[in-house]
């Protein structure tokens, strides 16, 4: 699909190396980045599980869950986004913060890009659209190739009134929820 990238607003990086810049919100059909108060609680929920965590942002949009979690201290990221544009977008934005080359920036179908990947994840942002029905398949090809460190922990993002994980083949536990107006935020392992 293509489209002019005309901007919404901006989103900022709350803490880290990065803490207090700035990354741009594209007007795409289905964007919808993660707010500050989400990110707050997901990162606080994780402390120190995210130094030297090896993660990957599916459904990436702006790049916020990931770059939030390279900003503090993750040792590799791969953010994950169909939408080449955004892709393109996030990268040139961020092309000279220090220590970028620690993310790499994938324009590619998730569900594809996760049959083609060896794993070995240990922090994982699950955030898509909310209207095509995705969070369960996504769940259920993290385990089915194999993409999950041990110990590994899943964020996943849906709209309140659904519940992906109840849905999904294989079993996941919460480790922590909470609901910030109509969404839900869930930390999860396997």
């Amino acid at each position: 699909m293509r489209y002019a990238i005309t901007m919404m607003g901006k989103i900022r990086i709350i803490s880290g190396q990065w803490r207090g810049r700035k990354l741009p919100v594209a007007d795409s059909p289905g964007l919808r980045p993660t707010g500050d108060r989400a990110r707050e609680t997901l990162f606080n929920w994780l402390g120190q599980r995210t130094i030297g965590a090896r993660c990957v942002d599916l459904f990436a949009g702006t790049g916020a869950l990931g770059l939030e979690a390279a900003s503090r201290g993750a040792g590799a990221v791969d953010l994950v986004e169909k939408d080449r544009q955004l892709v393109r977008l996030i990268e040139d934005h961020t092309r000279a913060w220090p220590g970028i080359d620690k993310v790499r920036f994938i324009a590619a179908d998730v569900l594809h890009w996760m049959a083609t990947q060896p794993g070995g994840y240990d922090l994982i942002f699950i955030d898509p659209p909310f209207d095509q029905s995705l969070h369960q398949s996504v769940l259920d090809a993290l385990v089915e190739h194999g993409m999950l460190n041990p110990e590994a922990l899943i964020y996943v993002e849906c709209d309140a009134a659904e519940d992906p994980v109840a849905q999904a083949s294989h079993s996941f536990r919460i480790t922590r929820e909470k609901r910030q107006g109509g969404v839900m935020l869930r930390l999860l392992k396997v």
